[in-house]
């Protein structure tokens, strides 16, 4: 009797995971989808020209420091303390803490927002040196730094918000708030780029807009939840000394990955022109596939994984952590190879209209064709840090993510001379695939079981149905709809070679017997029948 409780223990808990991550990948790629329109809008504008890169460097800066501060160490650190206060004590306990997280939050990134506003030429030109020799394009970005930096704060109280509604089960709003940025930076430059002399300024005043929306679509569900905001600054209370011990290491990790992104920028700098927003176009065609599954399963593995330490269950940990995986690659893999051997296709879609020319699109896709491959290990990173950090362990996951960055940087000049601005991405994606193997590797150290051989096994399964799918995908004959219009051809085109790959991928997985297909379609066909 316990056996079969415990196996319909799993597999409800199986299903929950679907589920969840179900509803957080769709609202994800609802925001995603509106931020490839919003790439869309800056390349029919714009182009890959000196405002565009101007534009990308200045909004790096406090998008870089929102990675370490909001979305990343903070969430991170506050999620599995909180969550523990939640298990072990109270709701009214776990916001006492939050109510102090918060006051910090306006106290020191309000603080850290004024400083960098003042400090923002020095920081232009240390990130940024090349652009020295050309004072507009200097001045440009300087002034756009300066105007976007308030937005550190606005996602930094966010990112807490969206962290106690993912602690109480509440995954869809949070993940659909991110919609509401990109639909501010569409709207204002729609309606705003005739308004300015430098018409990118419409893009800065787009970032202000969309924070605050951000921000505000998650307040109605916090005040459900019970949460009321008054101000609190116990620095005394030993759990928010746990979540600062927490944030140090993972300020530190997390800050020598984002070093990876100053050094991409710095070098791309001195190399042609272009070359930063070439990059930048195709990392963030990568990254919809990386938003849309690897980091809507951390954000759900998170809290569930901190909920299983906080119960002491090692076991469930474990089953957890193969759950997450398991579904990441069978998600992720596919997406790699389809960018790695459709990039092109993509970019010519997504991109080459108005201002952006056929040679913008042929070097934005040499870059994505190195970032597909890493997309598999920063995936995997994204659902693998979350089992450190849920044993309130970020020293380890910090020490990994230096060494990722060191190698990161022997690489670059020998794949520089190699590739050009595409050796950057290509450097930064194999240190994300060196970073994700020592995380895996030290993951037992930790008292996680992971059965390599099972991972093993999966990983070659999904693989294989993945390369022979796409192959398959290639034999669409695109004559066939030369007779559309430009725009028709290419949706047609891409579309029918993306429904071969998807019905091939899923046969051949079926034939494979990959747990993770029958998983997510037993899911899908409870959801059918209402069960």
């Amino acid at each position: 009797m316990v056996g079969r409780d415990s196996l319909s223990t799993s597999k409800t808990k199986k299903s929950s995971l679907v589920s969840s991550v179900g509803l957080v990948s769709t609202a994800t790629a609802f925001s995603r989808i509106l931020g490839l329109v919003r790439e869309q809008v800056m390349a029919y504008f714009f182009g890959a020209g000196m405002a565009t890169d101007a534009f990308i460097t200045a909004f790096r800066i406090p998008n870089l420091l929102r990675d370490m501060f909001a979305e990343g160490a903070l969430s991170s650190a506050f999620i599995p303390v909180f969550k523990e206060k939640m298990v072990n004590q109270s709701d009214e306990e776990a916001f006492s803490l939050a109510r102090t997280v918060v006051t910090a939050i306006l106290v020191v990134v309000g603080g850290i927002v004024l400083l960098g506003i003042i400090a923002t030429p020095a920081i232009i030109f240390l990130s940024a040196k090349g652009f020295a020799a050309d004072p507009a394009k200097f001045e440009l970005t300087v002034s756009l730094t300066r105007l976007m930096f308030v937005y550190l704060l606005l996602v930094s109280l966010s990112a807490m918000v969206m962290g106690m509604l993912n602690s109480f089960g509440r995954f869809g709003i949070p993940a659909v708030s991110p919609a509401m940025f990109n639909l501010g930076m569409i709207l204002s430059v729609l309606g705003l780029h005739s308004y300015f002399d430098i018409p990118v300024y419409a893009l800065a005043v787009g970032v202000l807009v969309g924070g605050v929306g951000q921000l505000a679509i998650q307040l109605p569900q916090l005040w459900r939840i019970g949460f009321r905001f008054r101000p609190q600054f116990n620095l005394l209370d030993e759990s928010f000394k746990r979540v600062v011990r927490l944030f140090g290491p993972m300020i530190a990790g997390m800050s020598a990955g984002r070093v990876n992104i100053l050094l991409n920028t710095l070098l791309a700098s001195f190399l042609m022109e272009g070359s930063i927003s070439y990059l930048s176009y195709s990392y963030r065609l990568m990254h919809f596939p990386l938003g849309v599954f690897a980091v809507a399963l951390g954000t759900v593995a998170l809290p569930n994984a901190s909920e299983a330490v906080a119960r002491g269950d090692m076991k469930e940990l474990g089953r957890t952590f193969h759950r997450a995986f398991g579904l990441n690659m069978f998600l992720v893999l596919p997406s790699a190879v389809f960018l790695w051997l459709l990039g092109r296709d993509l970019v010519d879609l997504i991109y080459q209209w108005g201002a952006f020319s056929e040679t913008d699109a042929a070097n934005t896709a040499r870059a994505l064709t190195h970032y597909s491959y890493g997309l598999i290990g920063f995936a995997a990173v994204r659902v693998t840090v979350p089992f450190f950090y849920a044993l309130k362990d970020s020293m380890l996951p910090m020490k990994i993510s230096i060494v990722s960055v060191v190698v990161n940087m022997l690489l670059y000049f020998p794949l520089i001379k190699l590739w050009d601005f595409a050796g950057l991405a290509a450097a930064t994606s194999i240190a994300g695939i060196l970073n994700f193997s020592l995380l895996l590797y030290y993951l037992p150290s930790r008292r996680i079981p992971v059965r390599y051989g099972l991972l093993f096994l999966s990983v070659t399964r999904i693989g294989v149905a993945a390369v022979f799918a796409v192959l398959a995908a290639e034999l669409v004959p695109i004559n066939l709809v030369s007779h559309q219009s430009e725009v028709a051809g290419r949706v047609i085109a891409l579309g029918a070679k993306l429904g071969m790959a998807a019905f091939f991928y899923l046969l051949l997985c079926f034939v494979f017997r990959v747990e993770e297909f029958r998983l997510v379609w037993g899911r899908l066909l409870n959801r059918g029948t209402g069960r």
